[in-house]
């Protein structure tokens, strides 16, 4: 299938002329070789040169979901040193619990900079999955032995019976917290089910993909009564939105769609929900919707950074399957998180849904 290279695409600097070994690739085409600018421009806006991803708006802190995130975009696009970078500064600053598994925020310039070393399961989740992938990508086995270490801990410690059945499960957002007398809480976006079915393959830690399945239903259970919302409270009574947490359908689960696609599973219902509020609201030179009423479905902000854009365009391509997703030019102007979802779509466009690969 021809494409423009996703470098025009994405309004990249030209591809830069430079000889590189032949590289895996994960999708359609090879990011790291078509893209590579994009992940340069990228990691000059948010990687330290000590491999810290810097979230400005969170006042500068590094988080364990952005060190997997970035660590999975290094094996994406083949860079093994940034890779290598990022993982090193993790596991100084991050892999200081009793378990495997990761502390959940630092904050540069404080005496303490881990005050809280509560884990948060999608933080461990990518992390695991990125070390997954630059194992097969980079073949360093080491990479594999720690995902081991951690998506075991993560099983043992995250994955718990769902109140009022005897064979559910849910992922909690993190060890502890979140396990209350009458409920749990969680986080819908914290489900990654392709991340959680590599993770399970390759560790061989079956619950991790029982657990993607079951997560899968459950969203499907939320979106038949409307969005997804970022928190929700599980009883034996059944699925309601949070009482305490934000229970709008904000920046957390504008993941859900994209995660769902990312899955192979764009008919979800989660996506359905979302692509509906998109092909109502989404049109030229107007921000698209950042946080909406579940229920109603009415629009409370928007935004117009081109990482949401990016999030709308893939999800409606994936409705239409029209040649071509509506995901715009990347830019780093854009706070991490945008910039970051943005590569994403673009990841999941390619592996996922050729079709709309930007054209």
């Amino acid at each position: 299938m021809k494409r423009r290279t996703l470098i025009s695409a994405l309004g990249a600097v030209a591809a830069m002329g430079v000889a590189r070994r032949p590289a895996m690739a994960f999708g359609t085409v090879d990011l790291a070789v078509q893209a590579r600018p994009v992940w340069d421009s990228w990691k000059s806006a948010f990687l330290g040169s000590d491999g810290r991803v810097i979230d400005g708006l969170q006042h500068d802190a590094s988080h364990s979901e952005g060190q997997g995130y970035g660590m999975l975009l290094a094996s994406v696009f083949d860079d093994a040193a940034s890779f290598q970078s990022m993982f090193q500064w993790t596991e100084r600053n991050l892999a200081i619990r009793p378990d495997p598994l990761l502390a959940w925020r630092w904050l540069p310039g404080q005496g303490n900079p881990v005050p809280d070393r509560n884990n948060a399961s999608d933080g461990d989740l990518f992390y695991a999955w990125a070390l997954v992938r630059a194992a097969q990508r980079f073949e360093n086995r080491a990479y594999l032995t720690r995902a081991q270490e951690i998506a075991q801990a993560l099983a043992d410690s995250c994955i718990v019976a769902m109140p009022g059945t005897s064979d559910q499960t849910v992922l909690l957002p993190a060890t502890y917290g979140f396990v209350h007398d009458s409920h749990v809480s969680v986080n819908p976006s914290y489900y990654m089910p392709i991340a959680m079915r590599e993770l399970a393959a390759a560790t061989g830690v079956s619950r991790l993909a029982i657990c993607a399945q079951q997560g899968e239903a459950l969203l499907s259970q939320i979106a038949s009564e409307g969005l997804v919302p970022d928190w929700v409270d599980i009883s034996a009574s059944g699925v309601r939105g949070s009482q305490e947490l934000s229970a709008n359908a904000g920046y957390e689960a504008l993941r859900v769609p994209l995660f769902m696609i990312w899955s192979r599973v764009p008919q979800h219902a989660a996506v359905q929900r979302m692509l509906a509020v998109y092909e109502r609201t989404v049109q030229p030179g107007v921000g698209v919707p950042t946080v909406i009423e579940p229920l109603s479905g009415v629009v409370l902000e928007t935004s117009g950074d081109m990482g949401y854009q990016a999030l709308a365009g893939l999800t409606m391509c994936s409705g239409s399957r029209a040649l071509g997703a509506a995901i715009p030019p990347f830019t780093p102007d854009q706070p991490y998180y945008p910039a970051t979802l943005q590569l994403f779509a673009m990841i999941a466009a390619n592996e996922t849904l050729p079709e709309c690969v930007p054209i």
